[in-house]
């Protein structure tokens, strides 16, 4: 039983690192030609000032530091507990764009390379958290910790 909880642990634990680094990446320095609008969305909505870019780059950087430690067996819990809080936590800020209707603008690449902007609803954003979220929390329940002795 434990050989297959630590398959699962590593399974589950390369997924939800490999996930966070992609949405750590995203977030922290977008292609070139892209641009990562949700911060700004968040900044014009709330009023704070401090979610961009102070607030990108920190999320940017919980994300990295997270997955780091999801990657180390021993710190394997605590990297999932961190990633699932940020997920939580973007998450709910995504449900609230989405309770007040206002629309994320998103960059496309079309014919020839050219990056077009557009206005989306940000569902399929918070599908992804969710989906973040829920992988790091059975990571958090199916890693099976120390070896008895």
């Amino acid at each position: 039983m434990r050989e297959a909880r630590t398959l699962a642990s590593w399974v589950i634990g390369l997924f939800v690192a490999v996930l966070l680094i992609w949405v750590a990446a995203d977030t922290l320095a977008p292609q070139p030609p892209m641009q990562n609008h949700l911060f700004e969305v968040f900044r014009e909505t709330s009023d704070i000032a401090w979610f961009e870019p102070a607030g990108r780059f920190a999320i940017g950087i919980v994300m990295v530091l997270a997955a780091l430690l999801i990657v180390v067996p021993v710190t394997r819990r605590a990297g999932a507990i961190l990633g699932a809080l940020v997920a939580a936590g973007l998450a709910a800020l995504v449900i609230q764009l989405m309770t007040l209707g206002i629309k994320v603008p998103v960059d496309q690449i079309g014919d020839a390379g050219a990056v077009t902007t557009v206005e989306t609803d940000p569902s399929a954003l918070f599908y992804l958290l969710v989906g973040l979220l829920a992988a790091s929390v059975v990571l958090i329940f199916v890693h099976p910790g120390k070896n008895p002795r």
